[in-house]
């Protein structure tokens, strides 16, 4: 695998670090967290069907080495989901 390359935990997918999301467990305390710090790291595809497999088959508690809270699988399935667009009644312009 070239360098800045990672692998998907779920799909084995192999690509730049920019396609996947990094979770993490930090160091030394252990607390696992999305996108940032120092320590251990799993790295997963954006994807629907790779965080099924992930959540499923607990892949990311075996790659991090730490039970993985339900905060976080809660976070990444927010990730998933696309924003729905807020359309306010008093920024449409009324045509009388």
């Amino acid at each position: 695998m070239p360098p800045q390359e990672r692998r998907c935990l779920a799909c084995r997918k192999t690509g730049p670090k920019s396609e996947f999301w990094r979770i993490v467990r930090l160091h030394p305390t252990g607390t696992v967290q999305l996108d940032q710090g120092m320590g251990r790291s799993a790295y997963l595809c954006p994807q629907v069907r790779c965080l099924q497999i992930a959540q499923k088959k607990n892949r990311l508690g075996r790659s991090l080495k730490t039970q993985v809270p339900d905060v976080i699988y809660n976070q990444l399935w927010q990730r998933l989901t696309p924003p729905c667009p807020l359309i306010q009644q008093s920024t449409i312009p009324r045509t009388d």
